[in-house]
């Protein structure tokens, strides 16, 4: 396999595993529609970061590391439960009192603080970011030859700031659309769904 190959292979992985609507993504596209350039492109570069660090973490051996330490993925399990669950229902309340989007600055949607801690805790708190990107990934990764290893790496974290840098993007483009009450009804109760969904799920692997 050339280095090209296998920068695309790495990038194949790391985009099916991210593209799937989870926890990172609705919160990405609530703040792209709801709050300026200067909130989302630091709620997208974490989540880029974040990905590099896990995929790399997971290249260099830490997986087995989280293996072999299963009381602290529980701890994690426990926080990003109960973490998600509120989120969620934070969202459901919102779906209920829909607002307007009534301007196109920082004012209309979350401080840009707010939205950056809400991006790490979504990221950071979820048990099965560790199991896709640092294990599964990681794993991957550890199937190339040592040459090609950090090429496929590469266009994993790559695949990473496509999809966010993407999504982000759109958000922003459908701005317009949610002028309407209706449509923030119908994305928070989307946002709703995925945390509440998700949080339920970390709860009975408790």
């Amino acid at each position: 396999m050339t280095p090209l190959l296998s920068l695309f292979a790495g990038m194949g992985a790391g985009l099916a595993l991210i593209v799937a609507i989870g926890s990172q993504n609705a919160h990405v596209l609530r703040v792209g529609v709801r709050s300026g350039t200067g909130t989302v492109l630091p709620v997208v570069a974490v989540c880029v970061l974040s990905d590099a660090v896990l995929v790399s973490a997971g290249v260099l051996g830490v997986g087995a590391l989280a293996q072999a330490l299963p009381f602290l993925v529980e701890a994690i399990r426990v926080l990003g439960a109960v973490f998600l669950l509120a989120y969620g229902l934070t969202a459901l309340r919102r779906s209920l009192r829909p607002g307007t989007l009534v301007a196109a600055d920082e004012s209309a949607g979350p401080g840009r603080g707010g939205a950056v801690a809400t991006t790490l805790a979504l990221t950071w708190l979820n048990p099965h970011v560790y199991l896709d990107t640092v294990v599964l990934l990681g794993s991957l990764a550890q199937q190339q030859e040592s040459d090609l290893r950090w090429w496929w790496t590469i266009g994993a974290i790559a695949g990473s700031f496509l999809w966010f840098t993407a999504l982000g993007g759109a958000a922003r483009l459908l701005r317009p659309l949610f002028a309407r009450p209706g449509a923030w009804r119908v994305l928070d109760l989307l946002v709703a769904a995925v945390m509440l969904t998700l949080g339920v799920r970390l709860a009975l692997e408790i």
